[in-house]
């Protein structure tokens, strides 16, 4: 295994090592063990926005190509650059800008997509997934409420699973318990709050995350909700490494990852195609 780490540009047929992991993969309808975040720059509207659509197209297929190339097995698109978030739903043109990152991303790669538009507009995330092909979204709230920097989030998953069997029932949601960059609103437990997520919310996926993005999930709280959800699909939702990937799937069915796989560990910085093939082949010991 550790001779075969090289990344090479082309392998039979033209595909790369990442590449021909990635189709075996799909082909046998294997889990998303490691989904990768493609960390969009400003959209317009965003404070943030150079001006120049052009090259957030560009930076989006070049982190979901370094992706491919080490052996993710999915990835999600995400508003990450636009700062600061709405709390509510997102203006038209993040919709418009997300759906044509989305699409980019597809013609670039061919790893199963997923969206999340933050902070949580679910309904704009169905509807770009719907209209691009995406398999999954993520919800940060989808039950309950919490207090974020955004003020107060409430879960709308009456009207998100109501609006998913419009759509496509083939679109999974994966939601965040206690969710990070934030606070409960109750004392809810989480593992109370795990399962209405799951059994009263309908989430395909429950998500455990840290504090905040970058920082680690909590073993201990992966260990809780899987106690108390020995079936359902887990995800870890921050801060896991290429040292502690192996643990975490010990108890996870997968790990959602960005920061970790840029180059230098730099949230900012581009993907890093080595440290996405080590972190996959860590992964996979």
């Amino acid at each position: 295994m550790k001779q075969q780490r090289e990344i090479r540009r082309a392998a039979p047929h033209g595909k790369s090592t990442g590449e021909t992991r990635r189709q075996t993969r799909i082909v046998n309808n294997a889990a998303m063990r490691v989904i990768g975040v493609v960390h969009l720059k400003p959209l317009p509207g965003s404070p943030g926005y150079g001006g120049d659509m052009d090259a957030v197209l560009a930076a989006a297929t070049a982190d979901a190509r370094a992706y491919s190339t080490g052996g993710a097995d999915a990835l999600i698109v995400e508003n990450f650059g636009d700062i600061p978030f709405f709390g509510g739903p997102v203006p038209a043109e993040t919709i418009a800008a997300m759906t044509a990152a989305t699409l980019a991303v597809g013609r670039s790669v061919e790893l199963p997509l997923g969206i999340n538009v933050l902070r949580n507009d679910a309904r704009a995330a169905l509807g770009i997934a719907a209209a691009a092909g995406a398999r999954f979204i993520r919800v940060n709230v989808h039950a309950g409420a919490m207090a974020t920097d955004q003020g107060v989030l409430e879960g709308r998953a009456a009207e998100t699973m109501r609006l998913r069997a419009a759509l496509s029932h083939e679109i999974l949601v994966l939601a965040d318990v206690h969710v990070k960059h934030a606070r409960p609103l109750t004392d809810e437990s989480l593992e109370d709050a795990a399962c209405n997520l799951h059994h009263r919310a309908h989430a395909d996926g429950v998500i455990v995350s840290g504090s905040a993005t970058g920082a680690a999930t909590s073993l201990e709280d992966l260990c809780r909700v899987r106690a108390v959800l020995p079936d359902a699909k887990l995800f870890a939702g921050s801060g896991v490494t290429t040292q502690h990937v192996a643990e975490v799937l010990r108890v996870a069915n997968g790990v959602i990852v960005g920061t970790a796989l840029k180059r230098d560990g730099d949230i900012d910085a581009p993907v890093d195609a080595k440290r996405v093939l080590d972190f996959v082949d860590a992964a996979n010991s």
